[in-house]
């Protein structure tokens, strides 16, 4: 059932993990795509909070002590393989050393404290990584499986459009939100989940075997990971609009139990 704010309702304040780069005239920034702030405003009804990408310049524990909601989101950095023992990267492909010291903390940080976590795309690799899985970073290269990133360099609307169906995991997680078994999802990702980190449970696979969904086990709060972007025109896919949902119920759920302390 999909959620209906109230007026009167408690909007969750829900981190949102920014990326890092430099600009031409040398300063740096820190962003987070349009798609992901409108959909933890408009899909899970919180209040979006941007998380620089300042690694220990945070005071982490407070930040998640005050976190209702976290969002990993995606972006075309890829989490440098020195964190996961990983051969070195082919040179010129693009990395976010600054990103890597904020999430990777942050997730246990988050996790330990049963903070309702939605991991997207390199969300999901970096929620592998840190709870020590490794990744595949060629994953078009490895025998069965195929391209994951087929529309590269086309329209925007075409490069996020429907790719390819993934198959939820019966009983599980999604098959249990949505009551289907499996959905047309959108592919933008060269990387993939190589081994799969301990207390990681597999919700979704594509054709191929390529893991494309992920829970949390053994912990309290929602703690799920998509490699797909659910955040993309969430507003007119079923899976989308549930995901949002389920994660903003999570996020008010600890909100109001912070505000009754």
């Amino acid at each position: 059932m999909i959620y209906t704010p109230k007026s009167d309702d408690v909007r969750p304040l829900i981190g949102v993990s920014a990326c890092s780069m430099v600009r031409q005239d040398g300063r740096r920034e820190h962003f987070a795509l349009e798609q992901y702030v409108h959909a933890v405003a408009c899909g899970a009804h919180g209040v979006p909070l941007i998380i620089p990408a300042i690694g220990s310049a945070h005071d982490m524990a407070a930040m998640v002590d005050g976190l209702d909601g976290l969002l990993l989101t995606g972006s075309p950095s890829n989490v440098e393989p020195h964190h996961y023992q990983g051969e070195a990267s082919d040179p010129g492909t693009l990395h976010d050393p600054h990103r890597d010291m904020t999430t990777l903390p942050l997730i246990r940080m988050a996790l330990a404290a049963h903070v309702p976590l939605l991991a997207i795309c390199r969300g999901m690799q970096e929620l592998n990584v840190a709870l020590g899985g490794t990744l595949s970073q060629k994953i078009a290269e490895v025998s069965g499986h195929f391209n994951h990133y087929p529309f590269k360099g086309q329209e925007i609307d075409i490069v996020y459009g429907a790719a390819h169906p993934v198959y939820f995991h019966k009983g599980g997680f999604f098959h249990l939100l949505v009551n289907v078994d499996e959905a047309m999802v959108n592919s933008i990702h060269n990387q993939g989940i190589d081994q799969l980190a301990p207390g990681l449970i597999v919700e979704a696979k594509a054709a191929d075997g390529v893991i494309e969904a992920v829970k949390v086990a053994d912990v309290t709060a929602f703690a799920i990971g998509t490699q797909w972007h659910p955040e993309w025109d969430f507003e007119l896919n079923p899976v989308g609009l549930a995901l949002f949902g389920a994660f903003g119920a999570a996020c008010r759920e600890r909100a109001l139990k912070r505000k009754n302390l």
